[in-house]
């Protein structure tokens, strides 16, 4: 029985998000369970501790104290410094990311923690929890791609008169690439997207959030990321790896100081030569090509998306304190019993 539920502080690199703002802490106190809040968990956002305490929250000094609570609540998968307050028995709700986390599946695994993935949920439709954030990835691709672009070949996205404007391809044309593709035409570029949903394809190009199509397949990837400025990798498959869409050779086809942002790769990237990089170091070159790789893109605005955040996960936080096996939370569970039981997540880490 779940009666205290634990709001830590985050620790990925640069990661400034909280799982709940003040106003969801407040239903949760009102529904009948304690709830710990880590000192400073929302500064970085905007949420000073006082917010949270004048609602009836607990502020307590020390990761140990929001640990021991009965559930945890976060945003991004524990860090290695925190697999030391895994327990026998701790529920864990949070984006988990198990396929490309080989070594938190198994630290989750040997500690009997109840696991339950953002990413995963499917209830009522789609993926819920992981929309807001992808959204929000997504209007920050084009940003970053712009940005890195400049900083680049010094190509502007829309061009100039008597100037062709930049090529963008983005493949997978989901919640996140859908925004990417909007925000790189609302800066006037070119933008191809990619897709195997033909209905996608033809809704993307109808509503203009697209300039041209193209039905996925090696081939036609290959030549549209030859010429391609901007490339975004934006192809998900819900709990497992991410597929190479995006090879090597694709990537040494483009121009040097081309740009490359790789959505994809909180589930080990869909773009062959992606590799995470981090907030503090976002980008390295390969084959002349700027690779943006962050795996907490959403971070860097805390504010926008810890509201967003907070807003899809406070209800199904309810639903998962009273009834850990409510259908509400259906698809969720990646971690019981010290196995793997989501069967896409068990399927990758046993590849």
């Amino acid at each position: 029985m779940v009666r205290s539920i634990g709001l830590p502080k985050e620790t990925k690199d640069g990661e400034r998000r909280v799982a709940l703002e003040p106003s969801a802490v407040a239903s949760a106190i009102a529904a009948g369970f304690e709830v710990r809040v880590e000192q400073s968990a929302g500064l970085g956002a905007g949420f000073d501790d006082a917010s949270y305490a004048s609602l009836g929250a607990k502020i307590v000094p020390t990761a140990d104290e929001v640990w021991s609570s009965d559930l945890v609540v976060k945003v991004k998968e524990p860090q290695e410094s925190e697999y030391k307050f895994f327990r026998d028995g701790l529920i864990l709700f949070d984006y988990l990311h198990l396929a490309a986390e080989p070594k938190l599946a198994k630290a989750l695994q040997d500690s009997g923690v109840e696991a339950y993935a953002f990413e995963t949920l499917t209830y009522p439709a789609g993926l819920p929890l992981l929309a807001p954030m992808s959204e929000i990835a997504g209007r920050a691709a084009a940003i970053v791609g712009a940005y890195y672009l400049a900083a680049g070949s010094g190509t502007l996205l829309g061009g100039a008169a008597g100037v062709q404007p930049a090529r963008v391809v983005v493949v997978g044309l989901g919640v996140a690439g859908t925004l990417a593709a909007r925000g790189a035409r609302g800066m006037d570029a070119e933008v191809t997207g990619v897709d195997i949903d033909l209905h996608r394809l033809y809704q993307a190009h109808m509503e203009g959030t697209v300039t041209a199509t193209l039905a996925s397949s090696e081939t036609a990837i290959a030549e549209a990321v030859a010429t391609a400025d901007l490339v975004v990798g934006a192809a998900l498959v819900t709990g497992a790896k991410a597929p190479h869409l995006v090879k090597r050779d694709h990537i040494a086809s483009m121009r040097p100081g081309s740009v490359v942002v790789d959505l994809a790769i909180d589930q080990g990237g869909c773009i062959e030569t992606s590799k995470p990089t981090s907030l503090s170091h976002p980008t390295y070159i390969e084959s002349g090509v700027i690779h943006y790789c962050v795996t907490n893109v959403p971070g860097q605005y805390p504010r926008t998306a810890s509201r967003a955040l907070s807003a899809a996960v406070a209800p199904r936080l309810l639903d998962l304190a009273r009834d850990v096996n409510s259908e509400r939370l259906v698809g969720a569970l990646n971690v019981s019993q010290g196995k793997l039981v989501h069967p896409a997540v068990a399927k990758a880490l046993s590849a």
